[in-house]
C-alpha cells in the first residue's frame, strides 16, 4: 500500500467508527428521548428522519474532508419533490447514505438483517423505515408511505450491483410502481474505483480516491394498463426497468 492509501485507510476507519457510534447514540439515547418527549408517532418519525438526514450529510462531508472520497450530485433538486418512487442501482454500501442525506423525509426499504444490527437498528426503528423481513407487508407499507407524501428509496436489485455484470432487477419495484400512483425517479450511481461492493471489506482501500457520481434523471412514465394480469405487467416492467438502467449506465460510464 502507498502512503496515500494508508492515509485514506485511516480516514475510512475514523469515518466508519463515528458512523457506528452515531448509530448507537441514536438507538440508546436519542430514540428513547424522542419516545419520552414526543408522544405523536408521526412527529417523532419526522424529527428522527430530519436528524438522520443531517447526520448522513455530516458523515459524507467528513469523508470528503478526510480525502476518502469525492462526489458529484447532478439533478439533486429533482429529489426534493415529495411522493416519488426513487429507484437506483447500488454499486456501493454507502449509496443509501447519500440518498437519505439528500431526500427530505424519505422512506426506505431496508434489509431485515439491518434491523438486528446494533449499529443500524436504532436509526431504523426511530425513523420507521420499512424492512423486508415480512415480504407480504412491504407492498402495503410502501403504498401507505407514498400516500403520506413521503418519497420512497428502493434499490430494485435487492443487493449491491456487481461491478462487471448487467443489472437485473427484482419485481418488487415494479409491483410498487404498478400499485401506486407515484412517479418513478431513476438515479444512476457510478463509483470509480469500485469500493464497498458486495463481499468487499471496508479496509480494502482502492489505489486512488473514490469518486461517486449521481445522476438524477427525468421522471420515468409507467404504463398502468390493466388489460393484462398483474404478474405479467410486473414482469414486463421489471425487464423494461432493467434494460433502461443498463442502457443509461453504459452511456454514463463512457461520459
Amino acid at each position: 500500500m502507498t502512503l496515500d492509501q494508508y492515509r485514506r485507510g485511516l480516514g475510512t476507519a475514523l469515518s466508519f467508527a463515528l458512523f457506528g457510534l452515531g448509530g448507537l447514540a441514536i438507538g440508546l439515547v436519542i430514540d428513547p428521548a424522542l419516545r419520552l418527549c414526543v408522544h405523536n408517532p408521526t412527529r417523532r418519525r419526522y424529527l428522527a428522519r430530519a436528524l438522520i438526514g443531517r447526520a448522513f450529510r455530516l458523515f459524507i462531508g467528513l469523508m470528503r474532508l478526510l480525502g476518502v472520497l469525492d462526489y458529484d450530485f447532478d439533478g439533486v433538486s429533482r429529489l426534493q419533490r415529495p411522493g416519488r418512487l426513487i429507484l437506483a442501482n447500488h454499486p456501493s454500501l454507502i449509496d443509501v447514505v447519500f440518498l437519505l442525506g439528500h431526500v427530505p423525509q424519505a422512506d426506505c426499504i431496508i434489509k431485515g438483517r439491518l434491523a438486528e444490527n446494533p449499529f443500524t437498528r436504532g436509526p431504523i426503528r426511530a425513523a420507521g423505515y420499512i424492512t423486508n423481513r415480512e415480504p407480504d407487508a412491504v407492498l402495503e407499507a410502501a403504498r401507505a408511505s407514498l400516500a403520506r407524501g413521503h418519497s420512497l428509496i428502493l434499490f430494485p436489485e435487492g443487493t449491491r450491483t456487481h461491478p462487471d455484470r448487467p443489472i437485473k432487477f427484482r419485481r418488487g419495484a415494479a409491483n410498487i410502481a404498478l400499485r401506486t400512483d407515484a412517479d418513478i425517479i431513476p438515479v444512476l450511481i457510478r463509483c470509480r474505483p469500485t469500493t464497498l461492493t458486495k463481499g468487499e471489506p471496508w479496509y480494502h482501500i482502492p489505489p486512488r480516491k473514490v469518486q461517486i457520481d449521481f445522476q438524477v434523471l427525468d421522471d420515468l412514465p409507467v404504463s398502468r394498463d390493466t388489460d393484462q394480469p398483474p404478474g405479467v405487467r410486473a414482469r414486463r416492467l421489471t425487464r423494461e426497468l432493467s434494460d433502461f438502467f443498463n442502457h443509461k449506465l453504459e452511456h454514463f460510464d463512457h461520459a
